[in-house]
Parts: structure tokens; sequence; C-alpha cells
């Protein structure tokens, strides 16, 4: 092969099929034959064009598994046959401040998947080596690839609090990130409370984890936490700001409100709710690619597996806009492979 397909974003809600020349992978890189790419609601930084340059083509997708074909010099831990994700964190630099403490989430010289720099809406990707995943073995490549960008988010998001085995920990929105959320929070040994809008998936929050579930239509989540002890924890899955407010009146003193979902509308929040019971607010964006490892050993090891629907890669666009419609259950990946 020479050439490969892939779907550029031009413009604003514009994907296109076209077809690449295949090259070899740049000094510290790697070349991989895609095998599966998830559909995150990320991704409309590309397709819709909230990037500097929307005329610019750019290939979406950052929930990326293949099987590495070639590396590029430098690249000693790699080598042709691996199997391999890549996440939204397309590889640290190593040189800058935040490298150098240790941070590579934050790396300043860190390119992103799909938005930055070409992603997984393709049968070929270029990764840095650096934000290279190795998967497990008993792990499907349609089952990691939502774990390697939503799984591993809500996976560290729950550990940046003091939660102990036993806990209260909370998690809002039962949605692509949420209902990973439950079963890592029960995985991990904790009292897990879901709340989410209505009834309706209470059987569904219950069978992933839930212990508690709590109806924010019809009572203050905030107050119904309260009643239950007090988090110790609360991820905040969904795409409302106003929605969250409550929550950290929900919490146990010295409680965090992790925040994981983008919103377009603000948060508020009363300053004594902050004061009075020392809790605070922090936001979450992913991990690093060494901690996106554990993520996966630990997802395999205690069965957590996203709720998929798999379509082909020739339907990229009916797969992004089936994203986007909210209606999917509750992930969607391409299969590129088929």
């Amino acid at each position: 092969m020479s050439t490969y397909r892939a779907f550029e974003a031009t413009g604003t809600h514009n994907l296109r099929l076209v077809e690449r020349e295949l090259i070899d992978p740049a000094p510290g890189h790697v070349r991989l034959r895609v095998e599966a790419c998830g559909v995150c609601h990320t991704d409309v930084l590309a397709v819709e064009g909230l990037r500097a340059d929307p005329s610019s083509p750019i290939v979406p997708g950052h929930e990326i598994v293949g099987v590495i074909d070639a590396v590029g010099t430098g690249v000693t831990a790699w080598r042709p046959g691996d199997r391999v994700g890549v996440g939204f964190l397309n590889g640290q630099c190593w040189e800058c401040e935040s490298c150098r403490r240790g941070d590579f989430v934050n790396c300043s010289n860190q390119e992103q998947t799909g938005t930055t720099i070409d992603g997984g809406y393709a049968e070929v990707v270029y990764a840095r080596s650096s934000g290279l995943v190795r998967l497990p073995e008993g792990l499907s490549a349609i089952d990691a690839a939502p774990l390697l960008c939503a799984g591993l988010t809500t996976f560290t998001a729950l550990q940046q609090g003091r939660a102990r085995a036993g806990a209260l920990v909370a998690v809002q929105g039962i949605g692509g990130l949420g209902h990973l959320a439950l079963q890592y929070a029960r995985s991990l040994g904790h009292r897990v409370a879901a709340v989410a809008r209505g009834t309706e998936k209470e059987a569904y929050a219950r069978q992933l984890g839930a212990d508690e579930y709590i109806d924010s239509d019809s009572t203050d989540p905030g107050a119904a936490l309260s009643e239950l002890g007090g988090a110790s924890v609360i991820v905040a899955t969904s795409s409302s700001g106003s929605s969250m407010n409550p929550l950290v009146r929900g919490l146990a003193p010295n409680g965090r409100l992790v925040v994981v979902g983008a919103t377009p509308d603000p948060m508020t929040v009363a300053t004594t709710d902050l004061i009075f019971g020392t809790r605070s607010i922090t936001g979450n964006l992913t991990g690093s690619s060494i901690e996106n490892e554990d993520n996966l050993a630990f997802a395999l090891a205690h069965d957590i597996r996203p709720s998929v629907e798999v379509m082909p890669f020739t339907g990229a666009l009916e797969a992004y806009e089936r994203m986007l419609s909210g209606k999917a259950r509750f992930r969607v990946v391409l299969d590129v492979t088929s």
C-alpha cells in the first residue's frame, strides 16, 4: 500500500473521505494501522471548526487502537507488531517545565490527537512514541478505544479525592462518561450514588454498580447526598454547568467535586459552601500514557467495559452525528478493519 484512506474535517460540519500518501514516521514517532477509533464529543473541536484555522484539514478522533507497522529513528521501546492505543494527548516532550516536574498531562509542547494533529478517523495514524499506550491481552479494540479517553478521564478523576474504600462517591450524569465512572467507582470499593435526570436510567445505573440513585428532576441532588452522609468525591460528567451548581452542598467535609464534563454555561457556587466543610472544585482533563496502561489493566481485571454502538469506518459522518445527537448508548466506535 502506498496510500491510505482518511476523513478530513474542514470548515464546519464537513467530513470528506480522501486518499493520503503513506510516509515514514518522523523521528520519535511511530506509524500504526488503525483497528478501531472511538467517536467522542471532543471531536466537535475538529468537525465544527472550533480551531485556530478551520480551513486547514484535520483528521478527527483520539480514541485509537492499532498495530505499529513502522517506527521512526530514536524509537527504542516500541517495534512493529506492537498493539497500542493513542489517546487525546499525543505524547509529552520531556523537556518543558511541566515534564521536568513529572506533570506530563500539562506538557506545554504536547499535540492533541484529532484536534491539533491528525487522529483516528483513518486507516493509518502517526503518533509520538511517548504518548503510546500498551494494550493488555484480552481486551478487544472495540472495547479498548473508549477506555483510552472516557475511561481514563473518569478513572483518574475518581482518584483525585480522599475517598477511602467504602466512602460515598457520586457520579452525576449517566452517559458516555458516567456509565464508565459508575463501574470504576464500584470496582474501587466505594459506596456509589448515581445522579441523573428522571428515573429511566435507574435500573441500568444500579446494574453498573450504583447503590443509591438520585433523580435530580424530583429532588435537590446536593441535599439528597447530604442526607446520605455526604460524598467524598463527586464526578460531574454532564454538559450543563447549572446542573452542577447544587452538587457542592452534597460534599462531605474535605470533599471534592471533580468536573470532567465540558459545558457551555458557567458554574456558580456560594463561597460559604466551599469554606464551611473545606470543600473544593477541580477539573480533570485525562491522564498520562502510563496511567492509561494502569487504567486498561484495571478495567480488564474488573470487567469494566463500555456500552458501544459499532459503525463501519466509511460511516464516519453518520457515527459522528449519532454521537452528537445524544441518542447513542453510550459510546460510538468506528470499526476501521471491517
